[in-house]
């Protein structure tokens, strides 16, 4: 893999504190219990519309979660080309609604992909999913769906996935099968919901999972009862949340942000950078691209 051109990055960012104005440089404080990290995290938050597609990387590799919508995957792969990452050794799709699985046809035929990890809840007939399935064939890629919680590593950073814990939902099947993804990078905690709703999320919050320093709202910020609860366990400092003027997110998820003390960073308004040390988190947006 090629060194990735940081530096050329950062001089078209600029640092982010809540969801508008330019206030100084944030960063999350380090506690005393801090863990060394021998790398910087670094995570894309792609301004894809009301649509997910993060890119993680650093310097032992990169993750693609989710791939937005169709047409998308062009977008990831130009971002990569700039990055000098020639391979991806993990893509994983949270659930197959086509503003998560829709640029991922594209993607797989266009770069070399170690595994692919998946939701349990298939689409079938729906054409983002099916262009996925063709893409996954002749790349000769066999997806693992994951049923149990399982962890991956790169380098010092580790993918926490979390599945859903029944096979079928009454309501909301496709969201509620979302695949939940805790990133920890030495003290650093991150988490990604997916499309996540009441009954998911509830199962999720039963394990447990602690605080987080971030938190990727589920289903593109829209309100919902289980969001206090969320923010009452993870306690997190940053939220960021994927909407589009179009379809913005909801006002009583931004009033319950706000009344939980979170700054909230939206991708509708501009790609967010996150920066990792392991120490603590910082927020930038690019002023231009996706």
């Amino acid at each position: 893999m090629k060194i990735f051109r940081l530096a050329a990055l950062a001089c078209c960012l600029f640092i982010l504190a809540g969801c508008g104005g330019d206030p100084a440089p944030t960063t999350s404080a380090p506690t005393e219990t801090a863990l060394p990290a021998v790398s910087t995290l670094n995570v894309w938050c792609f301004q894809a519309g009301k649509a997910d597609a993060f890119l993680f990387w650093n310097e032992a590799g990169a993750v693609l979660l989710e791939t937005g919508e169709s047409g998308f995957g062009k977008t990831i792969l130009e971002k990569l080309s700039a990055l000098g990452i020639e391979r991806l050794d993990y893509l994983i799709i949270t659930h197959f609604d086509k503003d998560h699985v829709g640029g991922a046809k594209k993607v797989l035929s266009d770069i070399p992909v170690g595994a692919v990890l998946q939701s349990n809840s298939p689409k079938e007939g729906a054409e983002a999913y099916e262009k996925y399935l063709a893409a996954l064939e002749t790349s000769s890629i066999d997806p693992v769906t994951v049923r149990q919680r399982m962890e991956f590593t790169l380098g010092d950073v580790t993918f926490t996935v979390d599945p859903p814990a029944r096979e079928t939902y009454p309501e909301d099947a496709s969201n509620n099968s979302s695949l939940i993804v805790s990133v920890t990078h030495g003290a650093d905690r991150m988490l990604f919901c997916g499309d996540a709703e009441d009954l998911r999320l509830g199962e999720f919050l039963e394990t447990k999972p602690g605080k987080y320093d971030l938190v990727k709202l589920p289903h593109h910020g829209r309100w919902q009862s289980t969001l206090e609860q969320l923010l009452t366990q993870t306690q997190p400092a940053w939220a960021v949340i994927t909407s589009s003027d179009e379809e913005p997110e909801d006002a009583e998820t931004l009033a319950l942000l706000e009344r939980f003390g979170v700054r909230t960073v939206l991708t509708r308004e501009g790609a967010v950078m996150i920066t990792g040390t392991g120490n603590g988190v910082s927020i930038q947006r690019e002023t231009t691209g996706k």
